[in-house]
């Protein structure tokens, strides 16, 4: 008869001054156990708090920064992500967004789906949400 041992996980909120915060009844980041699920981030810069939408580049650029930092604060980094999300409004500036979103990701890429919508918060043109696992 072998021996029965019960983890019990808790659910931990992540936060962080160096992404937005959040715009609704969500948080930035969730930790339970050893997986990470990141709310969708759109281009906010967190220290003006004003979008940032010189180009779809320059969105991209901000929404991955935003994510970078509840990783760091998670203690976690882009090596971490499994899987990712990224809703575009316009699915013709999918390159764009594929050149600057894969610069973050220097080996193993994660899991993905990319799928258009009709409409993203405060009119943006790109939001990523992810999940990482330690």
């Amino acid at each position: 008869m072998g021996i029965i041992t019960f983890v019990f996980m808790e659910k931990k909120i992540i936060r962080t001054d160096n992404a937005p915060a959040p715009i609704g009844p969500y948080n930035q980041a969730v930790q339970f156990g050893d997986m990470l699920f990141i709310s969708g981030q759109i281009p906010i810069d967190p220290k003006s708090g004003n979008l940032v939408m010189d180009s779809i580049q320059a969105e991209t650029k901000q929404v991955m920064e935003n994510l970078s930092a509840i990783l760091q604060e998670a203690g976690m980094s882009f090596s971490n992500i499994l899987k990712t999300t990224i809703f575009l409004t316009d699915m013709g500036q999918f390159a764009q967004v594929n050149e600057i979103y894969g610069s973050y990701f220097s080996s193993g890429a994660p899991a993905r789906e990319t799928v258009q919508v009709s409409g993203l918060p405060k009119g943006v043109n790109v939001e990523i949400s992810m999940i990482a696992g330690k």
